[in-house]
């Protein structure tokens, strides 16, 4: 007799609320395999009293299956769409492939995702936010420039990347901005 054979399967209203639950949360935000799995497992824990381990994983198992039936469940989709944004909103591929990988999406999938991804784009958007460099309104000692560069580092970008943007104009930063919404 197998541990799966004397544990007991869910019940017909767990696997239903599984369901429920993923329709619900696919409804609301686009989620990765493993971020669906783990809510949802979360959830039913507190749902459901004395669930054994068994009952969880295959109503993890559920929520997944029912989330590629609809079509709602595509970590390489996932994956490019939260690359695209994570750099327009200035993040460094070094803090994306964190994020996903948090995420639970697969190092390959991240790594063909961020093939695209700019990190000098990144970092032009990041000084965009701060109001670094180009975007700086007043004059920077070296004090205000060693902070900046700093800024940078913890974002994830090379010094090379900081010291290139701080050597632009802002029309010359702006111009290079809108050219690549235009891709």
């Amino acid at each position: 007799m197998d541990a799966d054979e004397t544990e007991p399967a869910p019940t017909a209203r767990m696997l239903q609320w599984a369901r429920n639950s993923t329709i619900y949360r696919v409804q609301r935000k686009m989620m990765s395999e493993h971020e669906l799995r783990q809510a949802i497992l979360r959830k039913a824990r507190e749902k459901f009293e004395d669930i054994s381990a068994a009952q969880l994983q295959r109503l993890g198992e559920e929520a997944v299956a029912c989330g590629y039936r609809l079509n709602a469940l595509d970590d390489v989709n996932y994956a490019e769409l939260k690359v695209r944004s994570a750099v327009r909103s200035g993040k460094s591929k070094k803090a994306i492939s964190q994020k996903l990988a948090i995420k639970g999406v697969d190092r390959e999938i991240v790594g063909n995702a961020l093939e695209e991804a700019d990190d000098f784009l990144a970092a032009l958007n990041f000084a965009r936010k701060r109001g670094f460099g180009p975007y700086r309104r007043l004059d920077a000692d070296d004090a205000r420039r060693n902070k900046e560069l700093s800024a940078f580092a913890r974002g994830g970008f090379s010094l090379s990347i900081g010291r290139r943007i701080f050597e632009m104009t802002r029309d010359e930063a702006e111009e290079l901005l809108l050219q690549s919404q235009s891709l």
